[in-house]
């Protein structure tokens, strides 16, 4: 195996981290008495924009919002739903009425009560409207009818699948309130930042650059809960730094793998730490290349089949990811309930990537073959490792590849509203369902500029149609089995590339209580978290 292009780093890791203990078990402490005290100190790696996950599906939203703001539904120990703000769902025979029965007693943080004039107005005026994923999940949401205060009927023009709806609404059915939304300008909405919620814990202060706190509601509606009394999300963007924090006892969490590798690595051995992808199991992540195929190179399957088979990613994941993830098989990840295996083998062989760029007609000029553009997301290590691996990857198979860093809003608009770029590299966040979050990269039609849409100037009618089909599928199995054949369109054509598989790492100190207990935790509502002393 010839690859000597490759920076020293790749050789420093330790290969004993590809046994992957990071998946060791949760503790668990049944004789432990739940104290009803303390304060959890959580590592928070950038400034937020927004902290209401009504309006912005992002980990890093959730990561706070979830124990401001609650769903609908979420999902229980086993990844089944289970209803929070909803106590009970059903659906029609056509699939284009569904009803939920809405708990009582419940009260925002200023008192007001909760009803189902909040989930109306949420559902048309934030998810249909503003909510990214959201938008295209209800896109054939037609009105929500309000019978009485604690019953709401959502109305499709098309059939909605009950098992899409409730694995979609964990991430993207958190409800808003209507009285303080309602004739305001909603983009602008103060309470997008300062949230008020109906969840365990309440929004008490925004210190830019240093800290968010929330403390205990006293009106929670899950009596006894929550055990905490605050919790403070501290803003640490530099990575070591926040790994200095854990170990002196600053801060007591970290998650969405948050801290650099090599830390995350050493922090195993550590005997006040759990480092583990569990609890993560609903928040797959795959390392994406986007191929532009206004780029004459790239609109040649052979081209883009060669690219993939110069990069070995089996090694990228053992040395450089420190053996965390698997070599990605598809658009749907390996840990999903859709997932179709026998997918086309794309893996490492410099000798074929050569031979399909000699027959698309790029012979070598000099050792080389064309240059192409490369932007990163700047979404974390892992991107700008594999991008970098990329780079000297191609170089082997004569195509010289010039990194173009941007920022979080440069790269945003060079990529997916500029069409500023030949590849793309960062991140795809599966949730749960095809249809929510992986279909839109595959989907023509997008709106320009919208982020992490079908944006490469590819279009499959063939693709859509199986995608279109798919979404209003309401039988379980039916569905399975065209997503199975969307798997195999997306993997013939590759418009993306998804090259890993991965779960996000939390890394947490040992006397918390009740953590990674769900497969979103994380993002959940830590209602029943505690801290032992």
């Amino acid at each position: 195996m010839k690859m000597q292009h490759l920076s020293r780093r790749a050789f420093l890791s330790s290969v004993a981290f590809a046994a992957l203990a990071i998946t060791q078990p949760r503790i668990v402490h049944a004789q432990d008495t739940p104290l009803r005290e303390g304060v959890l100190n959580v590592h928070m790696n950038a400034e937020q924009r927004v902290l209401n996950p009504a309006i912005r599906a992002s980990v890093d939203v959730y990561l706070v919002g979830s124990k401001i703001v609650e769903p609908l539904v979420d999902l229980d120990d086993k990844g089944q739903p289970v209803g929070v703000l909803a106590t009970a769902w059903k659906t029609s025979a056509d699939g284009k009425t569904i009803t939920f029965n809405l708990r009582e007693n419940v009260k925002w943080h200023d008192g007001k009560p909760f009803t189902s004039a909040d989930v109306q107005y949420t559902a048309m005026e934030l998810w249909k409207k503003y909510l990214n994923y959201g938008s295209t999940l209800q896109k054939s949401l037609q009105a929500v009818d309000t019978p009485d205060p604690l019953t709401a009927v959502f109305q499709y023009s098309e059939p909605m699948p009950l098992d899409l709806l409730l694995r979609a609404l964990p991430d993207l059915g958190y409800i808003a309130p209507k009285h303080i939304y309602d004739g305001t300008n909603i983009l602008e909405n103060p309470a997008n930042i300062e949230p008020i919620g109906t969840g365990p814990f309440k929004f008490v202060k925004y210190e830019r650059g240093q800290y968010i706190i929330a403390e205990r509601n006293p009106d929670y509606w899950r009596k006894g809960f929550p055990y905490l009394d605050r919790i403070v999300w501290k803003f640490i963007p530099d990575k070591t730094a926040a790994a200095m924090a854990l170990e002196t006892g600053s801060v007591d969490l970290s998650a969405y793998t948050s801290l650099t590798l090599s830390d995350i690595n050493r922090l195993r051995e550590h005997k006040d730490f759990i480092v583990s992808t569990k609890g993560n199991e609903g928040n797959a992540v795959q390392n994406t290349v986007e191929f532009n195929f206004r780029r004459k190179e790239l609109s040649d399957i052979r081209v883009r089949r060669a690219i993939i088979h110069a990069i070995n990613t089996d090694f990228f994941i053992e040395n450089l990811l420190y053996g965390f993830g698997k070599r990605g098989q598809g658009p749907i990840p390996q840990s999903s309930d859709f997932f179709v295996a026998g997918a086309p083998d794309l893996k490492y062989d410099v000798a074929l990537a050569n031979k399909l760029l000699d027959e698309a007609g790029y012979p070598r000029t000099n050792g080389q073959r064309f240059k192409l553009r490369l932007l990163p997301a700047p979404w974390g290590e892992d991107v700008s490792s594999f991008a970098t691996f990329i780079q000297q990857s191609l170089t082997e198979v004569g195509i010289q590849v010039e990194i173009v860093p941007r920022d979080a809003a440069g790269f945003l608009s060079d990529v997916y509203r500029d069409w500023n770029f030949d590849l793309a590299t960062g991140r795809h966040q599966y949730r749960s369902d095809p249809a929510v979050s992986t279909t839109v990269w595959y989907r023509s039609g997008a709106t320009k500029g919208a982020p992490w849409t079908n944006q490469w100037g590819w279009q499959d009618a063939e693709i859509d149609r199986v995608i279109d089909k798919a979404a209003i599928e309401l039988d379980p199995q039916a569905r399975k089995r065209l997503y199975a054949e969307f798997v195999k369109l997306a993997n013939t054509e590759v418009p993306v590339w998804m090259a890993t598989d991965r779960e996000f790492i939390t890394v947490t100190n040992k006397k918390l209580r009740n953590d990674r207990n769900t497969p979103r935790w994380p993002s959940s509502s830590w209602y029943d978290l505690w801290v032992q002393k």
